[in-house]
């Protein structure tokens, strides 16, 4: 048999059985949301969205939710194959008590898809920017980033220095990392058409047994059932291009450039110690690397933790938040 007609059955047995994974999960994820008991419906947490339109012609969804406060401003900018429901507990928490912006990235969530050229960090940068310039003219701004959106405010840092210590005033970076996570490979050029061209195939594929793998990559070992569900039911939602698209910029990355400058704003580095995919010596090296900035380890935590110790990580924004108040004063 050639390696075309391997290939083609291969890819036809993954079909396959993706079809039938997706109806056994679909009736899974049905049951495990009803046993949530949530008190407030993972997903339904919203106010009106608005549109960002992009430099380069993107739509990003964009949503705000008011206080009476006005300054200063939180935006939020969520990880790869994310969504801003991934700030589901944090934003029921600070609700009412100051103002937040959540941006769902390019390719990502409600907003439009970009080019895999265009699916980089300089233009997620330039998204922030885009964003600060439209929803936040004026007044100080916190930026908060979960894995890929912190690799973007790293960037921007990089990219747009002068804007840390004058309009950002804080910042903080969770489950992230500014480089040294995964090595060049010769063969990745040839890997990611393949995978770009199997894109149907695999969203029918990554169903099958998702909740195991996430809980077994994206959370530690003592996650709630509830948070490993509400993960598995985001990411999900999340095409396969988005993981193709983006997947280059993590070989080789490197953002060091920009943590001087995040030195300007108070920053906090929060990371779990049982993280796979950004491991907590990447926190560690962060805060090591940027002046003044301040180190939380959470235990046994995992990637999500968001999720995981949302009470935790929200107390992590708000100290930061008081720290700026304080510092307008």
């Amino acid at each position: 048999m050639s390696k075309t007609m391997r290939l083609a059955g291969t890819a036809g047995a993954f079909v396959a059985a993706g079809t039938v994974a997706t109806l056994l999960n679909g009736r899974v994820r049905t049951h495990r949301r009803r046993r949530r008991g949530e008190d407030v419906e993972f997903g339904s947490v919203r106010s009106d969205g608005t549109t960002v339109v992009s430099t380069d012609g993107v739509p990003l969804h964009v949503e705000v939710d008011e206080a009476e406060r006005k300054t200063p401003t939180l935006v939020f900018l969520h990880g790869w194959v994310e969504n801003i429901d991934v700030w589901h507990y944090q934003r029921l928490a600070l609700r009412g008590q100051v103002r937040m912006v959540f941006v769902d990235l390019r390719s990502h969530g409600r907003s439009g898809r970009a080019t895999s050229k265009k699916s980089t960090f300089a233009e997620l940068a330039d998204d922030i920017v885009s964003v600060i310039q439209q929803l936040v003219p004026r007044g100080p701004i916190v930026l908060i980033g979960h894995s890929m959106g912190g690799m973007a405010i790293m960037q921007l840092a990089g990219t747009r220095p002068e804007l840390f210590g004058s309009r950002v005033k804080g910042v903080v970076l969770l489950g992230t990392s500014s480089g040294r996570l995964m090595r060049s490979s010769p063969g990745l050029r040839y890997l990611i058409p393949i995978l770009r061209a199997g894109a149907p195939v695999l969203d029918w594929g990554r169903r099958f047994n998702s909740y195991s793998i996430i809980r077994r990559w994206g959370l530690g070992p003592g996650a709630h059932e509830r948070h490993v569900d509400m993960a598995n039911e985001m990411i999900l939602e999340a095409p396969t291009h988005v993981l193709t698209d983006f997947y280059p910029n993590f070989v080789g990355l490197d953002l060091t450039a920009g943590l001087e400058a995040l030195g300007r704003a108070r920053t906090t580095v929060a990371g779990g110690t049982a993280d796979l995919l950004t491991p907590v010596k990447h926190s560690r090296r962060l805060a090591a690397a940027i002046p003044g900035a301040e180190l939380v380890v959470l235990d046994d935590v995992g990637h999500m933790l968001m999720f995981e110790e949302h009470e935790a990580v929200t107390a992590i924004i708000e100290d930061v938040l008081d720290d700026v108040k304080e510092a307008m004063s």
